[in-house]
């Protein structure tokens, strides 16, 4: 009697379950349900005919270039990995200068945005009385060459 129950329980279940699928008992299928398996239908078919025809193409093209393949390959596979290389390279070079641009753009920024400190003052500050040092001991070397230019009376050539 247990067995009867469940097996009226698991048809109710299917059956519940089913409802969206298949029509109720005494109507047909709903006019859009029609018209999507009569507009789907055909599309499908299109597509998958589409499908076979491109792989039949493409398995005869294959058949047709691989003896090509295999006979220009010393010259096909060198130009590739030539070919190859240059694009790396170029990627590459493209990579690096990326990196430097933003590496020079963050130390701006971070320059822009830091205050000097006190030592970096006084580092500049050094730096600026070095130069004029060096500045003033070259014009007096110009002067001391001149001065004894014009004592000597020129420059002697023997």
């Amino acid at each position: 009697m247990a067995e009867h129950e469940g097996q009226r329980q698991h048809a109710r279940y299917q059956q519940e379950g089913m409802k969206g699928i298949l029509p109720d008992k005494g109507q047909g299928p709903s006019a859009s349900k029609v018209l999507a398996v009569a507009t789907l239908l055909p599309v499908g078919g299109t597509l998958l005919g589409l499908s076979g025809v491109t792989l039949a193409g493409t398995v005869l093209g294959l058949a047709v270039a691989t003896p090509l393949f295999l006979l220009f390959s010393p010259v096909l596979v060198p130009a590739a990995i030539t070919i190859g290389l240059a694009v790396l390279g170029f990627l590459t070079s493209g990579a690096f200068g990326l990196t430097a641009l933003s590496a020079l753009s963050w130390i701006l920024n971070y320059l822009r945005r830091a205050r000097m400190p006190e030592h970096m003052e006084h580092a500049k500050r050094r730096m600026a009385e070095a130069t004029g040092q060096v500045g003033q001991r070259a014009r007096e070397a110009g002067q001391a060459m001149q001065s004894k230019v014009q004592e000597g009376g020129g420059v002697r050539r023997e």
